[in-house]
């Protein structure tokens, strides 16, 4: 039997921007997820934003700015709404946003397809997103979604790159391995465990109500979710032909970049909060 193609050499020359990078935005987006439900909005929009932009420009280059604009107004008009609580119309605003961002897109001459997709992608996640932030404790879980996130990535990177290995999908994503992949997951699980312990330490009043081993059962599913994401979002640049969906960040490329896998994993951690809520996490 024919053996898996084995990783290529990282370069280690890139990793010093990658951390500076991440060094000045994670407190940020911390800061703001910690204050109130206010200032993560803030956050959240101007992310949209950002992505949106990104999104026109891969997905619809000859129609970029239309495209980009029916994208986020679509967007932030799911995100107000789930912020104001009104999800039903939320919900709503996002089979009639993707629906407004294609015919757009079809008067631009582009493909509809790829423009109402950018709405479906990406206004289920904010929707989540809110919505998470939003219920009680929200700010711990909303923690330990961003905390569990980025675990997984740098643990993947940096285990990946240690021990190299078969790669684990070489035809989309042709750096990750699958000693990367496991090294993820087992960051992600030890994250998750470690923000539940700190939780039922320094806010022993108002606890997550999360049992360590459903912590470590979310962990896994956020980790999962996040490599999902990860690979799903080198799919869409493959399809589109962009080695990355812009260079806003230094040393990581557009924003989508760097939010991929926590995309997905809101999603995760949304229906976590839902288990938790009804008792079964306990």
């Amino acid at each position: 039997m024919t053996s898996l193609p084995r990783a290529r050499r990282f370069d280690w020359s890139n990793l010093g921007l990658r951390a500076a990078s991440a060094a000045v935005l994670a407190p940020i987006a911390l800061f703001l997820v910690w204050v109130d439900q206010r200032a993560f909005l803030v956050l959240v929009a101007v992310a949209v934003s950002i992505i949106s932009i990104e999104w026109g420009v891969m997905a619809a280059p000859r129609a970029q700015v239309r495209v980009a604009a029916a994208v986020t107004l679509s967007v932030l008009t799911v995100v107000f709404l789930t912020y104001g609580g009104r999800y039903w119309p939320a919900w709503g605003c996002v089979a009639v946003g993707a629906l407004a961002a294609g015919a757009v897109a079809r008067n631009g001459s582009e493909r509809a397809v790829d423009a109402a997709y950018g709405v479906l992608y990406i206004a289920p996640t904010c929707l989540a997103l809110v919505w998470l932030r939003s219920t009680v404790q929200g700010d711990w879980w909303t923690l330990m979604l961003l905390a569990t996130t980025w675990a997984a990535d740098i643990f993947a990177f940096l285990v990946g790159s240690a021990l190299k290995g078969p790669k684990l999908w070489p035809r989309y994503s042709p750096n990750k391995t699958w000693s990367g992949f496991f090294g993820g997951l087992a960051g992600a699980v030890a994250t998750a465990v470690a923000v539940a312990v700190a939780n039922g330490l320094l806010a022993p009043a108002a606890t997550m109500r999360l049992s360590l081993p459903g912590a470590a059962v979310i962990g896994l599913a956020g980790g999962l979710a996040t490599m999902a994401g990860d690979l799903w979002e080198s799919m869409l640049k493959r399809r589109f032909g962009v080695k990355d969906s812009g260079d806003l960040i230094p040393g990581h490329g557009g924003l989508l970049d760097r939010v991929d896998g926590l995309m997905f994993a809101t999603i995760a951690f949304a229906v976590a909060r839902l288990v938790v809520h009804w008792g079964w996490a306990h």
